[in-house]
């Protein structure tokens, strides 16, 4: 902990009310931002003796002076906290970057307004709308918008060179303000209802609308009643037409994957019971940042955007397995003023987009890993790093590096993947798998001697001997390389990728081959990030191999020979999808909708008749 810093006797004139904490660093800088429902408590949770999180004690370490902000209520300290967040954008929050490239609705400050699809740099002075999730649902909301209110759509250009109305004020979508029809009080009027309506404030609307309706009926401005009139029946059409379709008309799905120092956050929108859209972010996560503190302050700054409140769904369902804080739900639903029901359990159709929603996340990290900026990032701090532990010269390339993984089940079907890597990513052209024969099941170790033999008998030949050989293990592992390098003049410089004792990544020890010592990467250190990615591939490359290989051994399997599939069990597939052929050919969503089977054993059938 910081000595500047008297953590005592700041708790000790802590309050009990709810608010928001700052802390700052030596040097002033805002380093971290949170809400608290009881200021002291949660404040005096930072500073106890025992702290397990290893984020907390990197961030109290760096405290140098705080401060508070109390609040009426726990919503309105999480609605302050997000504030902050965007101001001071901390190091130690999660958040979530902005991309210029999601399209919007704008309406300018001009003197008459004007509504317009807005895409890029926010640089004009007015108020946006969204982000929405593609280019056609702003479309689609302007098309409504022109429809309920008469509000211009036309640019700057056009509007000047009028000198009497367009087709569109004839056809009752716009009021005509170029030639100076409607005043100045009742062009705004429209401009502040189609604002409310951007925000979800329909009822708002409609309320406005009425009392309007009576002033103008009253004043026996009756061809006036009769606008406000239809403008509220267009707006009722619109929310019955909502409450047809039901909360599945708004439905947001969220997938999380994170690997190799990304963490990826992808928005599925389902509109009308359709994916309207998707949507990938890649948000800025401090090291030691658990999967519900990454999902909680996501949805709080995803969701928290006044301006996006019109697109606020009815159902959020988060990725399968995860949860967050019934606090932090309730207070969103608060914040927001409307019931916003978050869960991770969803069947049927639900269960699919969730899945779906899961696979793009994987896929978009891996577009992200394979980028050429990234890769030449990365492997330059990789090359760094060899340089100050003096095993890589300073004016040496690093052209290609190869990694070895070993799978088998049980030691059976042992498969040896080799995957390749050059300075612009994966060459999968040059991936290689051994069928690894005539030894002990499960003996990695003589696995590793035979694949080192067989893959560089001949490399010296070919000329494709790596600068870097990767193996995913200890140092028993690259002992088996070592050995087997021992008589070369030039060997490719050996790393033993060897996972910590919690086998979680970012605590990996990197063996240098031939007793050159290890080296400890820090975790956000970008050239561990690339050995992870590397040795990732290696291992998805080795899985999917054995699975290849067992399927083959189990094409033809019968379901009495799947482990956990019982008479009962197969009777109740068989009757349910209409055979054996059936079962075979079906997915894992149809198995596990069968009666009794579970997600997980749906996955053991499914890829005991195939290729994953």
């Amino acid at each position: 902990m910081n000595s500047s810093f008297d953590a005592q006797a700041f708790i000790n004139n802590l309050t009990h009310q709810p608010g928001v904490y700052r802390m700052y660093d030596a040097d002033g800088v805002v380093i971290y931002v949170g809400k608290a429902k009881d200021l002291r408590k949660r404040v005096s949770s930072y500073f106890r003796k025992q702290v397990d999180a290893v984020k907390t004690k990197a961030l109290v370490k760096n405290i140098a002076t705080m401060d508070v902000t109390v609040t009426n209520s726990e919503t309105e300290a999480l609605i302050l906290e997000n504030s902050f967040i965007k101001k001071f954008r901390p190091r130690y929050n999660v958040l979530l970057r902005d991309d210029k490239s999601y399209p919007y609705i704008f309406i300018s400050a001009h003197e008459h307004p004007r509504i317009a699809f807005h895409r890029g740099t926010k640089r004009e002075k007015g108020e946006y709308f969204g982000p929405f999730p593609n280019g056609s649902a702003v479309r689609e909301s302007l098309r409504l918008l022109q429809k309920l209110f008469p509000v211009r759509q036309c640019d700057d250009s056009y509007y000047r060179a009028r000198s009497r109305p367009c087709l569109q004020h004839q056809l009752k979508r716009c009021l005509a303000p170029c030639v100076g029809l409607p005043t100045e009080a009742e062009y705004q009027q429209q401009v502040d209802l189609a604002k409310l309506f951007l925000r979800g404030k329909n009822q708002q609307v409609v309320d406005s609308l009425m009392q309007r309706m009576e002033e103008a009926s009253a004043q026996l401005e009756f061809e006036k009643a009769a606008r406000f009139r239809d403008q509220i029946g267009a707006l009722r059409q619109v929310q019955d037409k909502n409450a047809v379709s039901g909360s599945q008309s708004m439905l947001d799905v969220i997938g999380l994957h994170r690997e190799s120092g990304f963490s990826c956050i992808q928005v599925l929108f389902i509109r009308d019971g359709q994916v309207q859209g998707s949507r990938s972010y890649f948000p800025k996560v401090p090291a030691n940042t658990d999967n519900s503190e990454l999902l909680e302050s996501f949805l709080l700054q995803f969701y928290l955007n006044q301006q996006r409140a019109g697109q606020i769904p009815a159902e959020v369902i988060l990725p399968h397995g995860e949860t967050i804080s019934s606090d932090v739900q309730t207070a969103l639903s608060d914040a927001l003023e409307k019931p916003l029901k978050i869960n991770a359990t969803s069947r049927g159709e639900r269960a699919r987009y969730q899945s779906l929603a899961n696979k793009n996340a994987m896929n978009s990290v891996s577009s992200k890993l394979s980028s050429q900026t990234t890769m030449a990032n990365r492997l330059s701090a990789l090359k760094k790093a060899l340089e100050k532990a003096r095993v890589w010269d300073v004016d040496k390339p690093v052209e290609r590096m190869e990694c070895f993984d070993i799978s088998h089940t049980m030691g059976d079907q042992t498969v040896a993947s080799c995957v390749v890597f050059d300075q612009q990513g994966p060459l999968k052209s040059d991936y290689r798998r051994f069928n690894i024969k005539d030894i002990t099941g499960g003996d990695d170790y003589a696995a590793m001697a035979q694949v080192m033999e067989r893959r560089y008998k001949h490399a010296i030949e070919q000329d494709n001997v790596p600068d870097i050989l990767f193996i995913d293990g200890g140092k028993g592992q690259l002992k088996q390389a070592e050995e087997y390098f021992a008589d070369w003049p030039q060997p490719p410089l050996l790393i033993g990728v060897a996972k910590g004792e919690s086998r979680k990544p970012g605590l990996e020890t990197l063996f240098l081959g031939f007793g050159q010592g290890a080296i400890q990467l820090n975790e956000d250190d970008p050239g561990l990030h690339l050995i992870q990615y590397i040795r990732d591939e290696s291992h998805r490359f080795a899985i999917t191999g054995h699975r290849q290989r067992r399927a083959k051994v189990k094409k033809t399997s019968t379901l009495e020979e799947i482990e956990g599939v019982g008479p009962k069990r197969r009777k109740t597939l068989l009757h349910n999808l209409g055979g054996l052929q059936q079962v075979k050919s079906a997915s894992i969503e149809q198995l596990a909708q069968v009666p009794g089977i579970s997600r997980a054993m749906a996955e053991t059938i499914y890829h005991a008749f195939r290729d994953e």
